[in-house]
């Protein structure tokens, strides 16, 4: 009786003995996770404050962020493996086998990481810039490792995953800086030509949003002999900032300038003969 009782207090011990340091572990584990988690917030507001100092591309920095953000959280996980008592290469060789299975579930979203980092290394836009694809016109607001952001004229945001980005044609109309808007107009047939074109270069040239420098100076030119008139065309450059302003604003004061001079619309015209 007295060795039973002897060998039960020994296995109570050791059973004690090892939920004490497994528990202490446990305990270890848990600070470790908490003050780790705190450092890298620590750390990741000081990369941003540092890429903001040293004037990163905007592009850049989201990426950038998110991807020592993924590295330091990996290492500290390896690391609190470590204290609960997980031999580092099998912790790895689960991180992997987990990574593999998280690959093949989201197949998609590896495409949409593969072109975002693609979109960053070659860089057909950045942030800022005006740009046309997928059905979306707008400026560029974020570019992530996922999606990139963009916001319309109509103060719409578009959510375009990347893929679908470089699957597709790119137009970006802020790479030279300027853009040429081209706004057709037209006049009857037998009006003066030279009096139109010259009433809207003024017109032009008067704008304080088309630009007048070098190389950029405002055009009007006959562009087609249609059915009822003479069509013509007003070949403004402008920044991107103002493309709209001139586009819808600049082509009224066109309109009701021709009309101050007495240019009428050209409304279809048929010309009748009578015989007897």
């Amino acid at each position: 009786m007295e060795a039973l009782t002897q060998s039960l207090s020994n296995f109570y011990n050791t059973v004690a003995s090892g939920f004490g340091d497994w528990g202490l572990k446990l305990l270890g584990a848990l600070a470790a996770l908490i003050l780790g988690l705190w450092i890298i917030r620590m750390i990741m507001k000081a990369v941003s404050k540092m890429f903001e100092s040293k004037h990163v591309d905007e592009t850049l920095r989201p990426f950038l962020i998110t991807l020592i953000g993924f590295a330091l959280k990996a290492l500290l996980l390896i690391s609190i493996a470590g204290i609960v008592g997980v031999p580092t290469a099998s912790f790895a060789a689960v991180i992997a086998a987990a990574a593999f299975a998280i690959g093949s579930a989201f197949n998609g979203s590896l495409g949409h990481l593969a072109s975002g980092v693609m979109l960053l290394i070659f860089r057909p836009f950045k942030v800022g810039d005006l740009i046309k694809t997928n059905g979306a016109f707008g400026f560029v607001k974020e570019i992530s490792v996922f999606v990139t952001i963009i916001e319309t004229f109509q103060n719409e945001t578009e959510i375009i995953p990347n893929s679908a980005i470089t699957s597709n044609k790119i137009t970006n109309l802020t790479a030279i800086g300027n853009l040429r808007v081209d706004m057709p107009f037209a006049i009857r047939y037998g009006s003066d030509i030279e009096k139109a074109k010259s009433i809207v270069l003024d017109v032009l040239k008067n704008d304080k949003n088309v630009l007048n420098g070098e190389g950029k100076e405002p055009r009007v030119a006959v562009n087609n002999l249609g059915v009822n008139s003479v069509e013509l065309l007003a070949l403004p450059y402008v920044d991107c900032n103002n493309y709209w302003d001139v586009y819808w604003d600049t082509k009224q004061k066109i309109v009701e300038a021709l009309g101050d001079a007495g240019y009428e619309a050209p409304l279809p015209q048929r010309v009748v003969t009578m015989t007897k």
